[in-house]
């Protein structure tokens, strides 16, 4: 580390040049305390004289020097910085030579040859703040040349936000008569209304890529150029900010109130809660709006070899039900148990609702229900395990949505029991999801049909026994218009955990992932769609693979500013890893000013695949993916984060096949997943209390997600644009993004709920899968300009969306849970639910 020639008092060691500075250390061993004065020689002429009196500790360890003020560090000058190879040198004091590292850092030398690339020669000035307008010029020459001239870029901050960028062109005859150069060299910036008023603010000034700043930047300032608008900015600005702390003060009060959250770790404590408020809102919708009219509803109960304790529990449930003109029909499959047949006959005796239908030889539980159901007389039919539970107001809240809505089919949320009558393991729905029911039975329990209906859709198939249920519900789906299908959301079914209940494991019915499989398969195969159907990781959820051959082109649409790294390995990483071959890239150039983004883009501009699109104008995010929207003429569009890197060949198929799938659907969103491989984006939710959050985020890899919802591709609400396919006449047809109100914020959210709100479908596609390195572009919102836009643009999407059914309940999303907190797993208070 430490180096010294002969007899001479001084040591020193030069690091070499880092990024154009010079930097090392010495010290006089007989004079420690005065810095040493070193003389730098570039091309064998002395340009400078430097001290050795900066900070490095480092050296201070190893010498044990009495204080550690003995570094240095030179800017090499820019007339230097031509691109032609220079030979530099450091002498001490006593003219012997300071030892430079050879650049592999293992061995020194006296001299060192460098070359920096050439960089312009700046000359400007700041005139100041007129008007409301920052006004100023700029002039530039590289080494060799003569004339200076404009047309630099400049880019003004306030307190460390950005207020703008811009060319510095504007026709400045003043500096061109004192110079002599072309006049277009000026900038005149109307400072954003955000950043006037009477508060002080610093405003830096810089020239691009460099960064060097402009002669009288930095400066602090206030901009108060009319009293009466000053006043007005001041008193906008207090209530901005009382806003903000009133929201701030909000949330840690409600963090601070001693309570016990509700969330699925303490389920049967809000169950209990919940059972209650269900039963006194239903009392007083009695009250309030009476149905004048109580049709027959048949309950099937097919019966086989049942715990008593259990079969007593359920058949009491039916009795306990607030809608009384019901029938309950217990099929006793197989007369195989004398002690259930008879307790069978002793409730039918008790109750005349109860009918006994006793089948001679043992059908199964598809054929029991079959005899059931050509049995029931009832308006609608009701299916009931004969171990499970229904809630004492579950008829009668399931007819009132009936006889409301002209529903020919309905189900409602459910849980589960244990052994010892503790509620867990809810199954809250969202409102009908056919591609959600491809991937699984979510409806199972409680199911209600219309009688006549149910016969239109057939008996259950002993084939497909383990999911007869399944098979059912997406055949009533081939002749039901889904929007007369219903979901209930309250919990109305309890589930009962018994040894050999598939409710306890799915391995004690390995037949039913068999079953599953072929009743989907068959299901779309009857619709004439081509697809492949797998059980995933061997359970009960279905992977479907549309096996479609038609491939309209995509225009995939990425923005950047510099950061070509991270840039251009998103563009090589789409490159070698897409298969679909009908594709471009659109790359939006917003205001990159480093040598490095323009190399990229002249290496990059003649590829076939990809054509760039300069703006320069300030970010929003909604108008430069609407500009290069509008120049596309794909049937698809697919907005993409520069910081996303895709993972497998057939992402872009997957996300197309979804849409090809269904012509209502409007947009396709990707599974999204942290570089830790956590889930960052598995869909958005919805709703007042946050607007939008991530579902799922931070999920580990190994997690299914609620119900599933991780792996298994469904109908979403809301999905980020970070990763967003969209059909283009869709995008057209409702606006794009809305570039005036949601710049930067939530433009995604509001463009989703206009796209379901002109009765298009959103699905979330689980099988495609990117990497979102979201931390490496994304700026932070802690800044409090930043807060103040995104509580703005938050406020903006309230007051758009407020009373819309999209957004006071997501219908992808159960309405038990939060928005604000960690959705899929925080639950709603069960007294206002």
């Amino acid at each position: 580390m430490t180096s010294s020639q002969g007899n001479s008092p001084f040591l020193g060691y030069c690091d070499g040049i880092h990024k154009e500075i010079l930097i090392g250390w010495a010290v006089n061993r007989l004079d420690p305390y005065q810095p040493v004065r070193l003389h730098v020689l570039i091309d064998g002429q002395e340009i400078a004289q430097i001290l050795a009196d900066q900070s490095r500790s480092d050296v201070q360890t190893a010498l044990k020097t009495p204080h550690d003020r003995l570094g240095f560090s030179f800017t090499i000058p820019v007339r230097f910085m031509d691109g032609v190879a220079h030979e530099l040198s450091i002498r001490l004091p006593d003219r012997t030579i300071l030892p430079i590292a050879e650049q592999n850092g293992e061995n020194a030398r006296t001299s060192q040859s460098f070359k920096i690339d050439a960089r312009p020669e700046y000359t400007s000035c700041v005139d100041g703040v007129k008007q409301g307008a920052l006004k100023g010029w700029v002039l530039q020459k590289m080494p060799g040349e003569s004339e200076w001239r404009g047309d630099c870029i400049v880019s003004v901050t306030a307190n460390g936000v950005l207020v703008a960028q811009v060319r510095a062109d504007r026709y400045r005859g003043d500096v061109a008569a004192a110079v002599g150069c072309n006049p277009n060299c000026g900038f005149d910036i109307p400072i954003p209304q955000r950043f006037r008023g009477s508060s002080p603010r610093s405003f830096s000034v810089k020239i691009l890529p460099e960064s060097e700043e402009l002669m009288g930047s930095p400066f602090t300032t206030s901009i108060a150029d009319d009293a009466l608008e000053t006043r007005l900015l001041d008193i906008a600005e207090t209530i901005d900010k009382l806003h903000r702390e009133l929201t701030k003060l909000r949330t840690e009060i409600r963090n601070a109130i001693p309570r016990a959250g509700y969330n699925l770790g303490n389920y049967d404590r809000w169950a209990l809660l919940y059972y209650t408020a269900l039963r006194e809102r239903t009392a007083l919708l009695r009250v309030k709006a009476p149905l004048g009219t109580e049709p027959l509803v048949s309950i099937l109960c097919p019966t086989y070899k049942p715990l008593k304790a259990d079969y007593v529990t359920a058949i009491e449930s039916v009795l306990r039900q607030t809608w009384h003109n019901w029938e309950l029909i217990l099929i006793d499959d197989g007369l195989v148990c004398p002690q259930t047949t008879a307790l069978m006959q002793e409730y039918a005796a008790r109750d005349a609702r109860i009918r006994v239908l006793p089948l001679e030889k043992n059908l199964g539980i598809s054929g029991a229900t079959n005899a059931g159901m050509d049995a029931a007389t009832g308006l609608y039919t009701v299916f009931f395990d004969h171990d499970d539970m229904l809630v004492d107001v579950a008829i009668e809240t399931m007819m009132r949505k009936a006889l409301e809505t002209n529903a020919l089919l309905l189900y409602s949320d459910e849980d589960k029991v244990d052994q010892a009558n503790n509620w867990q393991s809810p199954n809250f729905k969202p409102d009908f999801n056919y591609r959600y029911l491809l991937g699984c039975n979510y409806v199972c329990h409680l199911t209600m049909v219309e009688t006549e209906t149910m016969r239109k859709i057939g008996p259950l198939r002993a084939e497909y026994d383990g999911a007869q249920d399944h098979d059912f519900i997406l055949r009533a789906c081939e002749i039901i218009p889904h929007d007369r299908i219903g979901h209930v959301a309250e919990l109305l079914y309890h589930w009962r955990m018994t040894p050999n209940s598939t409710a306890v494991t799915v391995g004690n019915k390995n037949y039913a992932i068999a079953a599953g499989v072929k009743a989907v398969s068959d299901h779309l195969d009857r619709c004439g769609y081509e697809a492949a159907v797998s059980s995933i990781n061997g359970l009960t959820l279905y992977r479907v693979d549309w096996r479609l051959s038609a491939s309209p082109k995509v225009s995939i649409i990425i923005p950047f500013k510099d950061q070509i790294d991270i840039t251009q390995r998103c563009i090589e990483t789409l490159l070698e890893r897409t298969a679909y071959d009908n594709y471009e890239i659109v790359l939006i150039d917003n205001w990159s000013v480093t040598p490095e983004a323009h190399a990229f883009m002249e290496r990059f501009g003649a590829h076939e695949k990809l054509r760039f699109l300069t703006i320069e104008e300030p970010f929003n995010y909604s108008r430069l993916n609407n500009l290069a929207a509008h120049g596309c003429s794909a049937d698809f569009l697919l907005f993409l984060n520069n910081d996303v890197f895709v993972e497998e060949k057939n992402w872009l198929r997957l996300m197309v096949n979804e849409a090809l799938a269904d012509p209502q659907v409007g947009a396709v969103g990707a599974r999204l997943l942290y570089p830790n491989q956590t889930i960052q984006h598995a869909s958005v939710v919805v709703g007042p209390a946050g607007v939008g959050a991530h579902a799922h985020r931070g999920c580990g890899p190994e997690d299914y997600g609620y119900i599933g919802r991780i792996l298994l591709s469904h109908e979403v609400t809301a999905v980020t644009a970070a990763c967003m396919l969209v059909r283009r006449e869709v995008f057209e047809s409702v606006g794009g993004f809305d570039e005036i109100e949601l710049k930067i914020a939530y433009n995604d959210v509001d463009l989703c709920l206009r796209i379901r709100d002109a009765g298009h479908r959103i699905i979330y596609c689980a099988e495609a899968v990117a990497w979102h390195h979201e931390s490496l572009t994304r700026g932070s919102d802690d800044v409090p300009e930043h807060e103040a836009r995104f509580f703005q643009e938050g406020q903006i999407m309230q007051k758009r969306w407020a009373g819309h059914p999209l957004f006071e309940r997501d219908p992808a999303y159960p309405r038990f849970f939060t928005v604000d907190l960690q959705p899929f797993f925080d639950l709603v208070d069960p007294t206002r639910s």
